[in-house]
């Protein structure tokens, strides 16, 4: 009885900090972990002492994929160098030179020890940079923070295992290399099974209620069976959350994917926050351990915040040259775009339609003309897909720049949070200074969510970025043009306007007023309204294939198709449940 009060009651302070938070200008986890610490010093309350493992399994499997799932993939692609680069390579040295740091500065605490702390630290947290996104941070900026996120618990969590065993006398170079390469092939090869499948079977269940229960399953159906093949349960949820994110636009009902959308929103808020208020409530209990071995709980303070300084040291020292050389990349590719944009010319003629030849022919070569020759309309269709795509990838680099002021949003958004307090109280109950070693990882995540979290509105209008609202209203404009072409080619090839006199000009008003929708389909016979719906659902699924192809070229931004996708969807809606009430 007592943990369903104590559940109700984190419940209603998680949802009162998600309420005041918008109106304090604070992020919630700002409000909950210190609401969280100052309640764990009342004199009834005793100290709390979570198992990790309900975070591990039970939390982040899911937080997890619900991020990836609305992760957008071709900001994953476009940036895979960066989030690459950031959760492999920067974990690996963060945690190495933190090794080196902690093993002179805690006594009793070896090299390998160190790294396992380094380890723990030095993964940024997926929910930690939600922050940032809601500030209004540059949208590239926000991709290369969040697809860190999703994959650094992978490099950093085999690191520790590794430096476990290390503590306890056996490892090896090769064999750790070895791990980590069957952490992350094993982990993707189930991650891509199990979001496949989970598109299949979902596609063909038509109750919302079931559909979103199902959804539920799926980060731990990827999460269990890779555990047990002791690869990265984390990141095969990651990778079943972006092929489901990919592929729930062209498989999912509307229906379905706004109420997966609805119920996920409440299970990240309530396990995100509830994550946070635990971290603030277990401080009691990590301060009297400590200072029953230490005499004071004030070492593991200064530790946490040389810990947290280091980190940002290096993360700084690492993103610098890791930018600058995605800029030159950029150059690179600015300097062959005309070249590609010739190319993009010769495969498309003026009246703007593909090129495609009367009958399959083998694949020839560019001629002396540079005309393309014998390629079938399969092949060059793909050819042109893929110049197309290039296109909009150099498009992408140069209007999205990652320069001195992005890298040094890069590095201060990058905070600490569930996974370092979770990832810490895995550690052996035998290692030396264990108390000590956990509240130190408690005060760099605790210590980074409110200086940086704090302070992160400070740091972006200090560095005056520059706002893209303009240029995405732009793009939102043309993108709403096109789709009013494709509309009407749509419309135009359904034939279901033709039947009855006077529809098509009825439904031409509709397309120029489209708010005024019920007064256009008043007065219409039975037939002639079923057609009228007929039409509408054509247009709605021929926009929606345009937009899918939109998606993977690359043309627009992913938030601009993403916004364009939700219309269609709630347009649909709409739609079917005034027909279902008819």
């Amino acid at each position: 009885m007592d943990f369903i009060t104590y559940a109700v009651v984190g419940i209603l302070i998680v949802a009162a900090a998600n309420a005041l938070g918008p109106k304090l200008a604070l992020a919630p986890a700002l409000i909950l972990v210190p609401v969280g610490v100052a309640i764990s010093f009342l004199p009834f309350v005793s100290a709390v002492e979570i198992d990790p493992e309900w975070i591990l399994v039970g939390v982040l499997p899911p937080l997890l994929y619900s991020a990836a799932v609305s992760m957008p993939t071709m900001d994953f692609r476009r940036d895979f160098t960066a989030i690459s680069g950031l959760s492999v390579l920067l974990v690996i040295l963060s945690a190495v030179v933190l090794g080196l740091i902690m093993s002179l500065l805690i006594p009793g605490v070896n090299l390998a020890t160190g790294i396992a702390l380094g380890a723990i630290i030095s993964p940024t947290d997926a929910v930690a940079t939600q922050m940032v996104k809601k500030l209004g941070a540059p949208p590239r900026v926000v991709a290369v923070l969040e697809g860190e996120s999703l994959l650094n618990d992978a490099t950093a969590l085999v690191l520790l295992r590794a430096a476990v065993a290390a503590m306890a006398g056996g490892i090896s170079f090769g064999g750790v290399a070895l791990d980590f390469v069957w952490a992350v092939v094993a982990a993707v090869a189930v991650g891509v099974v199990i979001g496949g499948a989970n598109l299949w079977l979902r596609a063909r269940i038509t109750n919302p209620a079931v559909n979103t229960a199902i959804s539920f399953t799926v980060p731990y159906l990827a999460y269990l069976p890779t555990e047990h093949v002791h690869a990265s349960g984390l990141v095969a949820a990651v990778t079943a959350g972006l092929v489901t994110g990919r592929g729930a636009a062209k498989f999912f009902k509307p229906q379905h994917r706004v109420s997966d959308a609805q119920n996920w929103r409440t299970i990240e808020l309530l396990l995100e926050g509830g994550v946070f208020f635990l971290m603030g409530l277990e401080l009691w209990g990590l301060i009297g351990d400590v200072h029953e071995e230490h005499s004071s709980a004030l070492v593991a303070l200064w530790v946490g915040l040389v810990a947290l300084a280091v980190t940002l040291a290096v993360r700084a020292l690492f993103v610098a040259p890791l930018l600058s050389g995605l800029a030159r990349s950029a150059r690179r590719g600015e300097s062959i775009k005309p070249r590609l944009q010739d190319l993009g010319e010769r495969l498309t003629p003026s009246d703007g339609e593909p090129v495609t030849l009367p009958q399959r022919k083998p694949i020839g070569r560019t001629g002396k003309d540079g005309a393309v020759r014998n390629h079938s309309p399969e092949q060059l269709a793909r050819f042109s897909f893929r110049v197309n795509r290039k296109l909009a990838d150099i498009d992408y680099y140069l209007s999205a720049p990652l320069g001195p002021k992005e890298a040094s949003l890069v590095v201060w958004a990058g905070m600490r949070g569930v996974v370092t307090v979770a990832a810490a109280q895995t550690l052996p109950a035998d290692t030396t200074s264990r108390s000590l070693l956990v509240l130190t990882a408690f005060t760099a995540a605790a210590a980074s969510l409110l200086i940086q979290g704090g302070t992160l509105p400070l740091v972006m209008r200090a560095l005056h970025i520059p706002d893209t609202s303009a240029e995405q209203a732009e793009e939102r404009e043309r993108l709403h043009l096109e789709m009013r072409q494709t509309a009407q080619r749509a419309i135009a090839e359904s034939g279901y306007l033709d039947t009855i006199p006077g529809l098509r000009e009825r439904f031409g008003a509709f397309l120029k007023t489209a708010e005024q929708e019920e007064d256009q389909e008043q007065h219409l016979t039975p037939l002639a309204r079923e057609n009228f719906v007929k039409a509408r659902l054509t247009m709605i699924d021929g926009q929606r294939s345009e937009l899918l192809r939109l998606r993977d070229e690359g043309v627009y931004s992913a938030a601009v198709l993403t916004a364009e996708l939700a219309i269609l969807d709630a347009e649909e809606i709409s739609l079917r449940m005034r027909t279902e009430d008819d």
